[in-house]
């Protein structure tokens, strides 16, 4: 019961409300409710008197839910009652007995209810009532299903299809006491405890019991004694059969990312969920929450309780939730005129180069990098307890070419997608933290990972966040986070496809290395991606000609669009010899006089919510027979080249697949054929030559992404054989980089010993113990 009270809450209109009558129903926006609202939403616990509950042995529906009013009930709310119950029973079968008597609740769909002529003729102002006079309006309803249904218990009415959908942002003052619908993700979920609703008191004089209702959980003592008229003093009966309490748990949810304005912090607001509504919510969860607006405060000690008792914090306490956690695109709807759109798009001639134009239309050429992109927002079929249907894919090269613009695009186009920064995210801000409520409770705060969850999270300077890699691992193979933490331990889903870029080291690619050794990434996390891309600036007369013009043609402005257009093309042919990126590059590069009326963002992101959604595309034989070959082929070329273990692996299998399957989703089609099959191959290839081809442009796959080359390896080993005798000679494990450097020279290894330093401390050989300082892990 230590959560029981929320006694923080007490005495927080004091100062506001003093000068009202404890009889009136001043609310904050002076809004006037009949009924029974007055005892609970239009006025604040501190401001209205005592509210006692009648003790009788019969039972009393009545006085279950209107304790205050007399009964018979006046006349609008008799008419109203007799509606209703007709309704429930003209559609008696709607209503499942027996899940009302598990849950003791009741799911109410609105719009059915307000589509029925009889109904809608009888209470017309059903709707007005049940937004501005929410609290008697719901004890209107669940009276009537309770006596209609011969309930045993109370029963709470969970309102559905509520409409108007309100911003977060436009969540003010004047919306207290109504009952508003919202929409938003779950940032925050705090534990679950227990709050009061009614207390039992017994009178020190004349030892007689009653009960007092505690609105909002805030504690409420009787002010007289019912039977004896003049007892002032009273002591609480906490195992008393009059004393109820629910489950109550508070949840904080943030508006969506792409709803809020740019450049300004999100908003939140939290919600107040109790009884079965408890445990619904989880991070990462899109929720559409109907509830009804109520204010407290927080009140402190000193000069910051005074200034406490005149901030007062809107928050919402649920009537009813409803989760769209299984959606990639929980927060778009299609219009008639988005089918028809999306329609149009499916009946172009080629799908996939259209959609690799569009996206991010101001980056001149990287066509294979952005049909990598294009199929990771697409994604796989999901498979339940199979494989992970996300591809991952990582954009590594020099400086200045347009690695973030590819990513923010991506972000931007993806139906729910989030795009962080590596240089300035922390582990709990990518995955989930673990933090402590006020009552010394812990509650979860989700990461942007689970935050994306069946969508895409776009992490830039990869690079950067060297110590937040391992935290990475899990959630891009497993598709979960995991959390064990203070005694808390317990897993989130996110099933998120990463989209990465990263700088090399070094600050220029350097062929001669591989991939590891110029981003200094852990092995197990470079395996993780699909597709590899790198990205070289390399000088190019033709090229650098083309590439000007795009730009400048950005800001010459619509009229001489065109002309660039027409001026570039006569390069263009001559052109296409220069670039060597593969088949699927040249198949998806802009032809001679070729003009592409690209899909303007809306439309590109309701196509890909679109596909995500309802096309769920399987392989043919024809597809799974090459995918099987290109994987076996390359298994082949592989074999006996190293004795380290092989680069190619069933990774690379599951990744052609989903793959194929994202290249099938494209074209909305629920199979996937050879050519997309062959597509898929030629982009895989292209990645490969990037990440295994040396300097001199020969492809070697002896060039792990997961280690050195050999020649770096045969250094590696010959260096640790020569520190593993100096460490037994000088009877230390601990040296200097100059030490090192030292040591290095006098056995006479070619290359530089700065770079066979770092190798082998991101091959975990050497651990860094301070600056310039390294200790020898033995093997």
């Amino acid at each position: 019961m230590r959560r029981g009270w929320r006694g923080r809450y007490r005495s927080n209109w004091n100062r506001s409300t003093s000068s009202r009558n404890s009889h009136s129903s001043g609310s904050v926006n002076n809004s006037t409710l009949s009924g029974a609202s007055t005892s609970a939403s239009s006025r604040a616990p501190a401001n209205q008197i005592p509210i006692v509950i009648p003790i009788n042995s019969d039972k009393n529906v009545w006085k279950l839910y209107f304790p205050t009013e007399g009964q018979p009930p006046n006349t609008f709310i008799s008419e109203n009652i007799k509606s209703f119950q007709s309704y429930i029973e003209k559609n008696r079968s709607l209503f499942d007995l027996e899940k009302i008597d598990q849950t003791r609740s009741i799911s109410l769909d609105t719009q059915a209810l307000l589509s029925d002529e009889v109904f809608k003729n009888q209470w017309s102002s059903f709707q007005t009532d049940l937004f501005e006079k929410p609290d008697t309006t719901l004890r209107i309803l669940e009276f009537c299903l309770h006596e209609t249904l011969k309930c045993e218990s109370r029963i709470r009415v969970r309102v559905l299809n509520h409409e108007p959908v309100i911003p977060i942002a436009n969540l003010k003052v004047n919306y207290f006491g109504k009952l508003v619908t919202i929409k938003g993700t779950v940032i925050r979920v705090g534990s679950v405890g227990l709050m009061c609703t009614s207390m039992a008191f017994e009178c020190s004089s004349c030892h007689s019991v009653q009960a007092v209702m505690q609105p909002q959980g805030v504690f409420t003592a009787p002010n007289l004694c019912q039977n004896c008229k003049n007892g002032h003093k009273f002591e609480p009966l906490q195992s008393s059969s009059y004393t109820n309490t629910t489950d109550w748990q508070v949840a904080k949810i943030q508006e969506i990312q792409s709803q809020s304005l740019s450049g300004t912090i999100p908003r939140t607001v939290e919600i107040e969920l109790q009884g079965d509504l408890v445990g619904t919510a989880c991070p990462g969860d899109v929720l559409s929450v109907t509830g009804i607006v109520q204010v407290r405060g927080e009140s402190k000690g000193g000069e910051d309780g005074r200034r406490a008792a005149r901030l007062l914090q809107l928050y919402v306490e649920a009537v009813s939730i409803h989760s769209q956690r299984n959606l990639s695109n929980p927060t778009l709807s299609f219009t008639l005129k988005d089918y028809y759109a999306i329609q149009e798009i499916h009946a172009s001639d080629d799908v996939f180069r259209l959609l690799v134009h569009s996206l991010c239309p101001s980056i001149f050429g990287h066509d294979a990098v952005k049909a990598g992109l294009i199929l990771g927002l697409f994604g796989g079929t999901e498979i339940e307890n199979g494989a992970r249907c996300n591809p991952h894919v990582l954009i590594v090269g020099d400086p200045g070419l347009g690695k973030s613009q590819l990513l923010q695009a991506a972000a931007h186009a993806a139906p729910r997608g989030v795009y962080v920064c590596g240089a300035s995210a922390s582990a709990g801000g990518l995955t989930v933290a673990l933090g402590r409520e006020a009552g010394g409770d812990f509650a979860l705060e989700a990461g942007a990972l689970v935050l994306a969850d069946k969508g895409v999270c776009c992490v830039d300077e990869l690079d950067k966040m060297t110590a937040h890699h391992s935290s990475l691992l899990e959630a891009m193979e497993q598709c979960r986070v995991s959390v064990a933490k203070g005694g808390v331990v317990c897993s989130l889903a996110a099933r998120a496809t990463v989209l990465a870029a990263a700088n090399p080291a070094a600050g220029s690619y350097n062929r001669a290395k591989t991939v590891a050794e110029n981003l200094k990434l852990n092995s197990a996390l470079l395996s993780r991606f699909d597709l590899v891309f790198i990205l070289l600036d390399k000088p190019d007369e033709k090229l650098d000609a083309m590439l000007s013009e795009h730009v400048l043609a950005l800001h010459a402005g619509p009229k001489n669009k065109r002309k660039e257009g027409a001026s570039t093309s006569k390069m263009n042919a001559s052109i296409v010899s220069s670039q060597t990126d593969g088949d699927i590059s040249s198949r998806l590069r802009l032809k001679s006089g070729e003009v592409i009326d690209t899909l303007p963002l809306v439309l590109l992101r309701k196509y890909i919510a679109y596909a995500r959604r309802y096309v769920h595309p399987k392989l043919s034989v024809e597809a799974a027979n090459i995918l099987q070959d290109f994987y076996l082929e390359l298994r082949h070329k592989h074999q006996g080249v190293s004795n380290d273990g092989a680069p190619i692996t069933t990774r690379q299998l599951e990744a052609c697949i989903r793959l194929t399957q994202a290249r099938a989703r494209v074209d909305l089609r629920e199979e996937a054929t050879a050519r997309d099959a062959s597509d898929v191959i030629s982009l895989v290839e292209h990645s490969l030559m990037d990440t295994f081809s040396d300097e001199f442009g020969n492809i070697q796959l002896s060039r792990s992404i997961n280690g050195s080359g050999v020649s770096s390896r045969n250094k590696v080993k010959k260096f640790l054989d020569i520190l593993g005798r100096r460490s037994h000679q000088l009877g230390k494990d601990v040296f200097t980089r100059q030490e090192l450097i030292q040591i290095h020279k006098s056995a006479g290894i070619a290359g530089d010993p700065n770079d066979l330093i770092e190798a082998m401390h991101v091959h975990a050989y050497l651990l860094l113990k301070e600056s310039n300082t390294y200790q020898l892990i033995s093997l």
